[in-house]
């Protein structure tokens, strides 16, 4: 997107750069990544940084005048919600593509939005290992962090957030069989920054309202959790065992709370209003004039793209029950934006990472996820054999 950069890239790639990357992989983070990592790093612009931005802006600022407990009345079952006592959302990703505006240039369209954690630790490997490896990437006037971060108050913003007062032994990373998830390479980018140690749902255990691990073979209480763990993921796991559930009442403080995954999601698309948002509709409210083949199906709260129809039609529409749990979204035409060294250009998809910062009362842009792809569906977990896609982050122009 910044032709002169993206030339000095693509003419001085060499693949042993590449091959450097996913060496450091192995010797920093212990395994590679489960997932594809893109041969290259995204280099945004000043223009599209600042409407990016602005957009992001816009969507935080209506996020506070929506009814959460409405919400929450509206969108999860009480059989779901956690009784756990909330406060703001500790994270916030807001997902968007690289579209094409009609005019020759590019323009992002928001995708999704999530109050859940990401790769918030894997993505600064990412970003230094990138410049590590890579000697045509520039070292001046571009970075991948935001709000005047750096390598160390990064970290030092997430240990505030994550830890809080409590000692690492006392937290915890919870999720499902983490050895198992293609996003492992951050839990244990997690434990490495944090020292705190990544536990399965299936190894806590509970007395009374206390909740307990094992840590060299003592009986350690939990006070913090870092939840990672999806409940659209945990239903689909039949006769899972625990010895406590997300909707027990304990005395414990997760972070984020679990019922924030629904709140701040696909859900309150459809309330959102910007010339970066697609218009959206409920599938139980949606006028009966518009065109299905310029609208996506989405479920409101799968992940990793599951469920996604890039071509409903009515009868796929009519045989869904559930139709307060879809959504409508106005289709996005992705632009093939990234020049590559090879036949094919790359689209890219953007997801700014946010963290809440308690002294000034709002969310904190702190760094960003890029994902590359050549094909409709921009998601790592269906990256094929080809190149210059899969995981990645971008330098921005300062």
């Amino acid at each position: 997107m910044i032709p002169s950069i993206r030339k000095t890239f693509n003419d001085n790639f060499k693949e042993e750069y590449y091959e450097g990357l996913k060496e450091d992989t192995v010797k920093d983070l212990g395994e590679p990544t489960a997932f594809r990592i893109s041969e290259t790093p995204v280099f945004i612009p000043k223009a599209l940084s600042d409407t990016i931005f602005e957009a992001c802006d816009s969507i935080i600022e209506q996020l506070w005048k929506l009814d959460f407990d409405e919400i929450r009345e509206r969108f999860i079952p009480k059989e779901l919600r956690c009784p756990v006592p909330m406060d703001k959302p500790e994270f916030l990703a807001i997902d968007f593509g690289m579209c094409e505006d009609g005019n020759g240039g590019i323009t992002p369209q928001l995708i999704e939005l999530q109050a859940f954690p990401t790769l918030f630790f894997y993505q600064p490997w990412l970003g230094k290992t990138f410049k590590k490896n890579y000697p045509t990437i520039p070292q001046e006037g571009f970075d991948y962090f935001f709000s005047g971060l750096n390598d160390e108050t990064y970290f030092e913003e997430l240990k505030e957030v994550i830890l809080g007062d409590e000692k690492p032994e006392n937290v915890i990373l919870l999720e499902l069989f983490p050895e198992k998830q293609k996003t492992r390479i951050d839990f244990w980018a997690t434990r490495k920054a944090l020292g705190i140690e990544v536990v399965c749902m299936t190894k806590v255990l509970k007395e009374g309202r206390k909740l307990y691990y094992l840590k060299d073979g003592k009986k350690t209480p939990i006070n913090r959790i870092y939840n990672r763990v999806i409940l659209d993921e945990l239903k689909g796991i039949e006769n899972f065992k625990a010895n406590f559930s997300l909707t027990d009442d304990l005395d414990v403080k997760y972070v984020s709370h679990p019922d924030w995954f629904f709140m701040i999601s696909k859900c309150i698309v459809p309330m959102l209003k910007h010339k970066n948002i697609p218009e959206s509709y409920y599938l139980n409210d949606f006028p009966a004039d518009i065109d299905l083949t310029d609208y996506v199906l989405k479920p409101l709260f799968s992940f990793a793209g599951k469920g996604v129809n890039l071509h409903p039609d009515q009868k796929t529409i009519d045989a869904i029950q559930d139709k307060h749990n879809y959504i409508l979204q106005k289709k996005v035409q992705y632009a093939s934006v990234i020049e590559t060294n090879t036949p094919k250009n790359s689209k890219v998809e953007l997801r700014m990472l946010y963290t809440w910062n308690k002294e000034e009362a709002c969310f904190k842009p702190v760094i960003n996820l890029t994902r590359m792809s050549k094909g409709e569906l921009i998601n790592v977990s269906y990256a094929t054999e080809d190149s210059w896609i899969g995981s990645s982050i971008s330098f921005f122009e300062k």
